[in-house]
């Protein structure tokens, strides 16, 4: 009976080990992959066109303020001193409004990036998902992340071809310049 069950045990163990090493593990840098998708780039151009038009009324904003304050300037002099303090009044609500609209810009801007973003990351994941699925990785390592002490290049798999090719995305040349990272 104990020859059974260790012959048993032996089997088992080895059953065991056996499907840990054939377990396979893969490794991508999905930011690489999604600052060279079309799809990252139009978003990125459109945002840039949303960011100006917000650029352009705080620029108008700062150009009444600058009027204004160079206006006060010139008829210092002449202003009585309740005039001075309504003038310097006026500056002030008129700062005031320029620092509360560019916050506004700044969480509109924020905003319309995460809209444009969230379907480009969505489509890299969907075809990330798909490749380790079809691949039959057990777990993905995303290099974007850092969150890796440590990895052996030659153990794990690199799957950026694959989602690459899904995707029809084409990543530079190694040594070349990177392209703009996605902002979060």
């Amino acid at each position: 009976m104990k020859k059974v069950l260790k012959l048993t045990l032996v089997v088992v163990f080895a059953l065991c080990s056996t499907a840990v090493f054939a377990q396979k593990f893969g490794r991508i840098n999905s930011q690489l992959i999604i600052v060279n998708m079309q799809e990252f780039k139009d978003a990125q151009t459109q945002l840039e066109e949303f960011s100006k038009e917000w650029g352009a009324q705080l620029e108008t904003i700062q150009v009444e303020y600058n009027t204004r304050y160079q206006e006060y300037q010139a008829s210092y002099q002449t202003l009585s001193d309740s005039a001075k303090q309504l003038k310097e009044k006026e500056l002030d609500d008129l700062a005031k409004r320029y620092q509360e609209f560019q916050q506004i810009a700044q969480q509109e801007v924020q905003k319309k990036q995460m809209e444009l973003m969230q379907p480009v990351t969505e489509k890299a994941v969907a075809a990330i998902n798909e490749v380790a699925k079809a691949g039959g990785y057990i777990a993905i390592f995303d290099e974007t992340a850092g969150s890796l002490a440590y990895i052996d290049e030659a153990a794990v798999v690199d799957i950026a071809p694959e989602v690459c090719a899904k995707l029809g995305v084409t990543l530079p040349a190694e040594g070349a310049a990177p392209a703009a990272t996605p902002a979060q």
